[in-house]
């Protein structure tokens, strides 16, 4: 290596080993990184930004519903009325959680689904994915309103198609579109089983098509379940919001009003049915009071006739009012013990509670009971009379004013549910967000490219600085900057095909591109290197496929020619060996036909169009490349070619490959190794100079191809241009 070089290679190379070496993150090397994908990062975000508009805009809208429901407290009616201060033990206010439910309930949305025709399916043909946005933008309104379908059990499966004729007429088809009927706007069509009733339709052109379907009641009500939400608005303040979505706005509100005007409905009809109840109660109980009433008057009069008036006296009336309202507890008690049964057991404290104030009510009956033996019996009778008269009366006329009351209060029954504010539809969809939507996708696309260049760059292991190979013992004999030029050399080449030695050599295209000048100073390093081998036979090498030894070798010997020299350039990759493509030749009657013996070497030797150098391309393809380079007539070529060209290239296929390099190597004077910037690992290497060393061959150094200026390695070379002032 050069002084020259060995400057350059440490100039260039310090920041990018420093990076090798640490294990801090570098920032500045993540920015380069990315700035280097700056195309590929700025591309995928803006399609991911196509993509998220074209999605936002060919999204069906879906609009919103909403309605506003009070639920008041529940006032008592029927016997609670009755039951007095026990009945707050157990009148349970409904809590809002429990009208929620009633309101998803089946016996609700039932009504909802048999309403609308739920249980009937119909959506227009469009192209899948894009074909619906597509008409929505274009202004296109297919809708068709069915209001009955009906079909046989075994076609419930089947998948079923209405093709409209014309704005009144249409056919019914089965999955295999054979006609099943045709039928007329507002007429009922019937045939084979099928039942079809299409109340309206409009299309934009006739042929168009609809699928038809039928789905269960508990499937149509399960798709309301989904779009309907119920909620308390607040803490325990009995406003309850609820809300609908779907893709026609019409349609959700009229449902939605539909479920409140329902669920009003049935609350009306339950608080109807529970005084109603109360009332059939009482009017079965009156005729038996009324019985026991006139009885106990009946015998009060007959009694007061048998003994003529009698008057009672101060004590006895005393007694009688004391008796007659104990009369009145004990049966409002039997009211409440009537009640309370049905609601709780015996062991319930509620329950309990009555019963101890029953024996305390009994008890004192018993002592009244006592006392008015001591009087005179005449006046125990007109008393016992007068007090069953008296308790009759009170609970007759109670009951009467219940009767009464009820009656007012089954007609005048509003429940205790009001509707605040009717169904509505807002005029904006609510999804899909557009803006949000195309930001959203946006960052997506930026943050996957990102992630994509950073997470690729992670795993790249490539070496991307001369100090990484020289670490591992190897002198690096030229650094070889990557030409764009080379590359479309190489694509024009592929396209015209014609054998033309300039189509895609770079030193005779390009002389003073920068990787023909690197090459220039490979020339200069192996002028030197090249006095102590044993012979003028240099083999080009390196650890993998892909990496531009065919490119080293052509130009390097177009280089090297300049100089004066006589070259033979020999392609020993007897497998995929290219090098007649670069001076526009062909590949047969090359090495591995000499080799087995098929032609002379003059025959072999073929002249490029670049002065000085020749060529002896592969061949044919041998089944046997590794023993033909063995046998003795290749010592014998190498031995002539070293005697009759100044220098001689040999091209051979990856020593980790094949064993090919390692035979050759071993009759070559200088060996190179060609490693690719970003591409071959330090590993790689190493490997494949250890393969060398096994077979006893000592690799030279390494030529490091195809350099890329990036913003993330630090590693520039300068375009300094040397020419004419003609």
């Amino acid at each position: 290596m050069t002084s020259c070089e060995k400057t350059m290679t440490s100039h260039t190379s310090k920041h990018g080993a420093g990076q090798f070496n640490s294990d801090e993150i570098d920032l500045s090397k993540l920015v380069g990184i990315l700035f280097d994908a700056k195309w590929l990062i700025v591309g995928v975000t803006f399609l991911f930004a196509v993509c998220g508009v074209a999605v936002a805009l060919l999204s069906t809208p879906i609009y919103k519903a909403d309605a506003l429901i009070q639920i008041e407290q529940k006032s008592s009616g029927g016997l609670s009325s009755l039951v007095g201060e026990v009945g707050e033990l157990f009148n349970q206010e409904s809590t809002a959680a429990a009208e929620i439910e009633i309101i998803r309930s089946r016996m609700i949305l039932g009504d909802t689904v048999e309403k609308f025709h739920l249980t009937t399916v119909v959506t227009p043909q469009y192209w899948p994915l894009v074909g619906k946005g597509i008409a929505r933008l274009a202004g296109e309104s297919n809708t068709l309103d069915v209001t009955r379908f009906e079909l046989p059990a075994e076609a419930m499966l089947q998948s079923h198609t209405i093709r409209v004729l014309d704005s009144q007429h249409y056919q019914l088809l089965d999955q295999n579109d054979d006609v099943i009927l045709s039928g007329m706007v507002g007429q009922l069509a019937e045939q084979q089983g099928y039942q079809l009733l299409v109340r309206g339709l409009h299309i934009e052109e006739n042929g168009f098509e609809f699928n038809i379907a039928k789905q269960s009641k508990l499937d149509a009500i399960k798709w309301l379940k989904d779009n309907l939400s119920v909620a308390e608005k607040g803490n325990q303040t009995g406003i309850v919001e609820l809300s609908f979505t779907g893709e026609n706005p019409v349609l959700i509100q009229h449902i939605l009003d539909h479920i409140s005007q329902s669920y009003f409905l049935q609350n009306v009809k339950r608080n109807s049915a529970e005084a109603e109840k109360s009332l059939a109660f009482l009017k079965q109980h009156l005729p038996q009071i009324k019985g026991e009433l006139d009885s106990s008057e009946d015998k009060l009069n007959n009694f007061r006739q048998e003994n003529e008036s009698i008057d009672l006296s101060l004590e006895a009336k005393a007694t009688l009012d004391v008796m007659v309202k104990l009369e009145a507890q004990l049966n409002e008690l039997t009211f409440k013990e009537s009640e309370v049964s049905q609601r709780f057991t015996q062991d319930h404290p509620a329950y309990k509670s009555l019963l101890d104030k029953r024996q305390t009510l009994l008890k004192e009956k018993r002592r009244l009971d006592a006392q008015v033996q001591k009087l005179p019996r005449t006046q125990r009778e007109i008393l016992r009379m007068r007090r069953d008269v008296e308790v009759n009366q009170q609970i007759y006329i109670q009951l009467l004013n219940k009767v009464q009351e009820l009656s007012v209060i089954k007609a005048g029954t509003v429940g205790n549910v009001r509707i605040l504010d009717d169904a509505q539809t807002y005029a904006q969809a609510i999804k899909p967000r557009k803006s949000l939507i195309a930001v959203l996708a946006t960052l997506l696309g930026g943050m996957l490219s990102v992630a994509f260049v950073l997470i690729k760059a992670a795993m790249n292991r490539g070496v991307e600085s001369p100090e990484e190979i020289e670490a591992l013992g190897l002198s690096v004999y030229a650094s070889i900057p990557k030409s764009e030029q080379q590359a479309s050399l190489a694509v024009r080449a592929r396209r015209k095909n014609k054998p033309q030695a300039q189509m895609a050599l770079l030193a005779e295209e390009n002389p003073a591109d920068l990787s023909i000048e690197a090459l220039r100073g490979l020339r200069t390093s192996l002028h030197f290197a090249m006095m102590e081998a044993k012979n003028n036979v240099l083999m080009i090498s390196g650890p993998a496929p892909g990496i531009g030894k065919s490119f080293i070798s052509t130009n390097f010997s177009a280089v090297a020619a300049k100089s004066g020299q006589k070259v033979l350039l020999i392609d020993a990759d007897m497998r995929k060996g290219y090098l007649q493509q670069t001076f526009g030749l062909q590949s047969d009657n090359g090495l591995s036909d000499y080799l087995s013996g098929q032609m002379e070497l003059g025959t072999a030797i073929k002249s490029t169009g670049v002065d000085n150098v020749d060529l002896i391309s592969r061949g044919r393809i041998p089944p046997n490349p590794s023993e033909l380079l063995m046998h003795k007539r290749f010592t014998e070529l190498l031995e002539w070619a070293s005697e009759n060209y100044e220098l001689v290239i040999v091209d051979t296929p990856p020593v980790l490959a094949v064993t090919d390099p390692s035979i050759v190597g071993a009759l070559a004077g200088t060996t190179l190794m060609v490693a690719r910037f970003g591409q071959n690992t330090t590993k790689e290497i190493d490997i494949a100079r250890q393969r060398f060393e096994q077979s006893g061959i000592e690799v030279k150094g390494i030529i490091f191809n195809a350099i890329e200026r990036k913003s993330s390695n630090a590693y520039e070379y300068y375009n300094y241009s040397y020419a004419s002032d003609n």
